[in-house]
């Protein structure tokens, strides 16, 4: 595919595709089934409002090394997101092979996720961390860009803890894995 690039008068340089004419675009039954072929870190995201909410993640990716950034996304018809929307800092959780039922908890619509059997104590920020994870980092907010039904969070780490011990869980094919030797 050809790319052309064009130079405002700023002088930045930016990189478009050239219109392709006439495209059809994805189903999204289609996209979900490409995307259950691509394995991803399981992470919950937390953070607190009036009542602490959080979800299950697996669109977690760091962004930058110098400062220490984050992104996520969150939809903007899910629970957590008027509170996500407000917040100025969020909880970032890496899960291990062993909390599968955690990450089911997190995921579920409706579900008591921070009554019993979740472990949690308030954190850096008064964000909610969860206990017995891999590692957890606490994230100042910096910007949400707007993405279809969803939004995309980019967050600068402020503090962290590399808690726990194991092997990260995984989500393929609709399902949580763990990995395999």
């Amino acid at each position: 595919m050809s790319r052309c690039q064009t130079t405002s008068t700023a002088g930045a340089v930016a990189t478009a595709t050239p219109d392709l004419g006439t495209r059809q675009l994805a189903s999204p039954g289609l996209f979900r089934s490409v995307f259950r072929q691509h394995a991803a870190g399981v992470a919950v995201i937390t953070a607190q409002g009036s009542v602490p909410v959080g979800f299950t993640a697996t669109s977690l990716s760091s962004v930058s090394a110098e400062p220490p950034m984050v992104s996520f996304g969150i939809g903007t018809g899910a629970s957590s997101w008027p509170v996500i929307s407000e917040a100025g800092h969020v909880g970032v959780h890496i899960l291990g092979e062993h909390q599968q039922e955690l990450a089911a908890t997190f995921a579920r619509s409706g579900a008591d996720r921070f009554g019993a059997p979740t472990r949690w104590f308030q954190g850096p920020e008064g964000v909610p961390v969860l206990d017995g994870v891999l590692a957890w980092l606490v994230c100042r907010v910096v910007a949400r860009v707007p993405a279809g039904d969803h939004r995309i969070v980019l967050a600068e780490v402020v503090r962290g803890e590399l808690s726990g011990t194991g092997r990260p869980l995984l989500y393929h094919q609709g399902r949580f894995n763990a990995l395999r030797d």
